[in-house]
C-alpha cells in the first residue's frame, strides 16, 4: 500500500497495490503492521457499509463524541464518492480546515481519518456502496455532526448542494455551535 499524507495532519490517503494477472488481481486494503509502521491504527473491530441510490446524496458530517472516537479507513465498493473530512481537534494548527478526495471503485483509493476528524460525502455516481472500517463500535448515543454547508468551512463539494440529503444530517449544527470532544 501506498501511503500518502493530507494536508490535515495524521490523514492519509492510501492506494493499494494490485498483483493482476489474467483473473484480474488481489490487494491488500489494511494491515495492522504496516498501519503501525506509518503511525496510524489499524485495529479495525468494527465494518459498516452504505448504499445510496442517488447521485448527488449527501451525508455528514460525522464524528463519535468521547470517550467513543474512532479511526475510520473509507473505501468505496462501488460508484464514485467525494469523501471529505473536518478536523475538530481543539489546539490543532488545522482545526476547522477540510480535505477532499475522490474515492471510487476505480481508481481504488482508500482514506484513513484519524480520531479528532468529522467526516462526510457526496455521491457522484448513482448505486454508489461505502464501506467503512472503524477502531471502536458505534455507541448510540454518542453520534455527533456538523453541517454540510457551514459558511465558516467553506466545502467545495463538487456537486454543490445535495440532490438529497436526511434531515438529521441538514439540521446538524455549525462547527461554531457543536459540543466537539
Amino acid at each position: 500500500m501506498k501511503f500518502t499524507e493530507t494536508s490535515l495532519a495524521g490523514a492519509c490517503v492510501l492506494e493499494i497495490e494490485p498483483h493482476a494477472d489474467e483473473r484480474g488481481f488481489f490487494a491488500r486494503t489494511a494491515c495492522s503492521t504496516t498501519f503501525a509502521e506509518h503511525g496510524l491504527n489499524g485495529n479495525f473491530v468494527q465494518q459498516s457499509v452504505s448504499f445510496n441510490a442517488h447521485r448527488g446524496t449527501l451525508r455528514g458530517l460525522h464524528f463519535q463524541a468521547a470517550p467513543h472516537e474512532e479511526d475510520k479507513l473509507v473505501r468505496v465498493t462501488q460508484g464514485a464518492i467525494f469523501d471529505v473530512i473536518v478536523d475538530i481537534r481543539q489546539g490543532s494548527a488545522c482545526f476547522g480546515q477540510w480535505f477532499g478526495v475522490e474515492l471510487s471503485a476505480r481508481n481504488h483509493k482508500q482514506l484513513y481519518i484519524p480520531k479528532g476528524f468529522a467526516h462526510g460525502f457526496q455521491t457522484l455516481e448513482d448505486n454508489c456502496e461505502v464501506l467503512y472500517a472503524m477502531t471502536v463500535p458505534f455507541q448510540p448515543g454518542s453520534g455527533r455532526g456538523i453541517r454540510w454547508d457551514d459558511p465558516a468551512l467553506n466545502i467545495a463539494w463538487p456537486m454543490g448542494n445535495p440532490a438529497m440529503i436526511g434531515a438529521n444530517d441538514r439540521d446538524l449544527p455549525t462547527l461554531a455551535e457543536c459540543q466537539l470532544p
